[in-house]
C-alpha cells in the first residue's frame, strides 16, 4: 500500500502540493525518476524494472500521475497488464482532466484493482479501477486529501485515520520548506497498518518518497528521496 497526500488550493501561487511514499517489495528493482522513455518526450518518471512502467511521473505540461494498488491486489496476476502502464498513459495528455477522461474510458478488467491520482495546477482527479467495467473518475475538491488502497479520505484506512488529521492541521508547506509535511511523511511510528513510512517486514516496506509542488506559473518542483524518507535526503529531480 502506497500513500499520496494532496493539498489543492485554487488561485494560490502553488495550487497543487503532493507528498507520496511508495511501498513495495524491497527486492523489486527500480530506477529514480528520469526521462527513461525515448518514445515519450517530456515524461520524467520513476522506472520499475520488472514491469517497465512507473509508479509516479510528470510531463512537460505539468501533469502529474501516480498509481496505487487497491485492497487485496498487491503484485502482478496472470493475464493482467502491469499497472505501471497507467501513469504513462495519463501523461500522454496535456491536462489532468483530459487524462482522467481517457483513463475512465479504459477497460478496467485488463488490470488488477488500482487507484490513481492525476493532477495539474488546475486541480486533481481520483480514478478507481475495480478490475472490471470502466474506471470511475471524479475531481477532488479543494482541501487536503489522502489516498491509500482505499478511496480518498476513507476513515476505514488506519493510515488515513491516523495521518490525514495531522496533514490537515499542519501549516501548508512552501516549496523549499516542507516542514511538518516532510516530518509526517518520514514518521515510522504506529501499528503496522497505520505506518505511513512502513518499517520493513516480510521483505516489504517504504522504498522511496516524493515531494511535488505545481505552480500556477513556472516550473514544477519535484524532490525525490531514493530510500525511506526518514534517513534519505530529498534531491531535485533532474538536478
Amino acid at each position: 500500500m502506497c500513500t499520496v497526500t494532496l493539498l489543492i488550493r485554487p488561485d494560490h501561487d502553488w495550487p497543487l502540493i503532493l507528498a507520496a511514499n511508495r511501498d513495495e517489495q524491497l527486492d523489486r528493482a527500480w530506477d529514480r525518476p528520469a526521462a527513461w522513455w525515448p518514445g515519450r518526450p517530456g515524461v520524467v518518471a520513476g522506472r520499475d524494472r520488472s514491469g517497465g512502467g512507473t509508479w509516479m511521473g510528470l510531463n512537460s505540461h505539468g501533469v502529474a500521475a501516480a498509481v496505487l494498488n487497491r485492497q487485496g491486489s498487491l503484485g502482478p496476476a496472470p493475464g493482467k497488464r502491469s499497472r505501471g502502464e497507467l501513469p504513462l498513459m495519463a501523461l500522454e495528455h496535456r491536462t489532468a482532466a483530459e487524462a482522467a477522461r481517457a483513463l475512465a474510458a479504459l477497460d478496467a478488467g485488463q488490470w488488477r484493482g488500482f487507484n490513481m491520482v492525476v493532477a495539474d495546477s488546475a486541480g486533481a482527479w481520483f480514478v478507481r479501477g475495480a478490475g472490471h467495467g470502466r474506471p470511475a473518475a471524479r475531481p477532488l475538491a479543494p482541501g487536503t486529501h489522502m489516498v491509500t488502497a482505499h478511496d480518498p479520505n476513507d476513515p476505514d484506512s488506519p493510515r488515513v485515520a491516523r495521518h490525514l488529521p495531522r496533514f490537515q492541521a499542519a501549516p501548508p508547506p512552501r516549496p523549499g520548506d516542507w516542514g511538518d509535511w516532510a516530518a509526517i511523511l518520514s514518521d515510522r511510528s504506529g501499528e503496522a497498518g497505520e505506518q505511513i513510512n512502513v518499517v520493513p517486514r516480510g521483505g516489504f516496506g517504504t522504498v522511496c518518497a516524493s515531494l511535488l509542488a505545481l505552480p500556477a506559473n513556472g516550473a514544477p518542483l519535484w524532490l525525490f528521496a531514493a530510500g525511506a524518507p526518514h534517513d534519505t535526503v530529498f534531491l531535485p529531480v533532474g538536478g
